[in-house]
């Protein structure tokens, strides 16, 4: 690593201060493997950004992560020999040049002649002429080059493709790539009369009590939100709660439940919820939401491998710690992040938190396991596991129509599993993953 890569950020005198938050946040993901979200919090340029200047930094560093394999692949062509293992710097500029210039409909002259500037500005002016020629190429010939890549290929980690290729086939394979290659739209979960809601917020009802919004603006500005009329949620993350049936007046305990949104389905449901999760910064984010939509729930801050609840629940939703595989088309940088050895990790705590959960569990009662992850050892090899050992419990059907369920989303098991190239045409949705099981009386 250079010193260049650590150097301080540059003012806006100096470059362009959202296309400079950019750089540093791609390289905070792809080369210090930090969540995008993090490195938007850690980034002192992007800090300093009016709204309209941070939402173009963070467009054009989730694009370039997005896109990363294709722009590579790009940026390989109109290299007469590779990079040096010392040009990090230049590398990330030309995969943000080369973002702006094919896929954020960027002005050339701007893209290029930015990313020219920031070359020099980050200590890197000896390469600042084959930062200007790559990009003139790519300015030139780059939508042909484009036009003839395999994009949901090229920009899939091959774990994940051999993965979802013996998982689901070739052609859905495919399909959930390309679904990842578009951004997510906003999922709202409104707590009665979704119809009207999707008049009044100019979207369209999605199925259950999701409203879907393409462009929406500012969350906070749009009606509803201060009356807390509805909260943020993927419309395959809202179908869980809906699994455990009619909750009213049950003991429910909702566990790795920040931020909140499975917590509000179950109380607006008229459920009496226990939400835990193990941080405080994360629960006490639910319990502003909760505020703000008028409900309540107890909340418990705890390690649910460690805590024990002392009682027995009629009802229990865990959606477990996982690779959230499923949310790429909203975590662009996850494939930059995640690695096999990740999903083997995480098996180990789910199949932990799901044997503590059984045991917390009424006779008759009802255990969603959830998660949001598209990796088949994360969904049905832990249910079909769990059943072979516990001869107390018993699988129960996903139904269609319940809650906004399609037939579509029901495997041959009777498991929920949403893919994200299902409702394509209606802008998609999150991979997820939930099984029903019920403890028998």
């Amino acid at each position: 690593m250079t010193g260049a890569m650590n150097a301080n950020p540059i003012p806006p005198a100096d470059a362009d201060a959202a296309r400079a938050a950019a750089l540093d946040m791609l390289q905070d993901v792809v080369r210090r493997k930090r969540p995008l979200d993090l490195a938007m919090a850690a980034t002192s340029p992007f800090a300093r950004l009016d709204g309209r200047d941070r939402a173009f930094a963070h467009n054009l560093a989730a694009t370039a992560l997005r896109r990363l394999g294709q722009i590579d692949a790009l940026i390989a062509t109109c290299l007469e020999t590779p990079l040096a293992a010392n040009a990090r710097v230049t590398q990330d500029i030309l995969r943000l040049g080369a973002a702006q210039l094919l896929f954020t409909g960027t002005a050339d002259h701007a893209a290029v002649a930015t990313a020219v500037d920031l070359t020099r500005a980050r200590g890197q002016a000896r390469m600042a002429k084959l930062v200007n020629a790559v990009l003139r190429r790519l300015q030139r010939e780059g939508a042909a080059m484009v036009a003839r890549q395999d994009a949901a290929r090229l920009n899939t980690p091959d774990w994940l493709w051999q993965s979802w290729q013996d998982a689901f086939g070739d052609t859905a394979c495919r399909a959930i790539a390309q679904a990842h290659l578009h951004p997510a739209p906003l999922d709202l979960t409104v707590k009665n009369d979704p119809d009207g809601w999707a008049a009044r917020l100019e979207g369209r009802a999605q199925g259950g009590m999701t409203v879907r919004l393409d462009d929406p603006g500012p969350v906070r500005d749009l009606p509803g939100y201060a009356d807390g009329a509805w909260w943020v949620q993927d419309r395959a993350a809202a179908l869980p709660a809906g699994m455990l049936g009619d909750v009213g007046g049950q003991d429910i305990l909702d566990l790795c439940a920040a931020p909140g949104g499975k917590t509000a389905q179950l109380c607006a449901a008229g459920a009496r919820v226990t939400a835990l999760d193990r941080s405080d910064k994360r629960l006490a984010v639910l319990t502003e939401n909760l505020t703000r939509l008028g409900l309540a729930a107890e909340t418990v801050t705890a390690d649910a491998t460690q805590w024990t609840p002392g009682r027995q629940f009629d009802g229990i939703l865990l959606d477990a710690p996982c690779s959230a595989t499923g949310t790429i088309r909203r975590h662009p940088d996850l494939p930059h992040l995640k690695g096999p050895g990740d999903v083997t990790k995480l098996v180990a705590l789910q199949e932990t938190l799901l044997a503590r959960a059984a045991d917390w569990l009424r006779p008759g009662g009802r255990l969603i396991f959830a998660t949001c992850s598209l990796q088949p050892e994360e969904g049905p090899d832990r249910i079909s596991a769990f059943l072979a050992d516990r001869d107390d419990f018993e699988a129960v059907p996903a139904a269609v129509g319940e809650s906004g369920i399609t037939a579509e989303m029901v495997t041959p098991e009777g498991w929920l599993r949403c893919l994200p190239s299902m409702e394509a045409e209606t802008g998609g949705m999150d991979g997820f993953f939930a099984a029903c099981l019920r403890r028998i009386a």
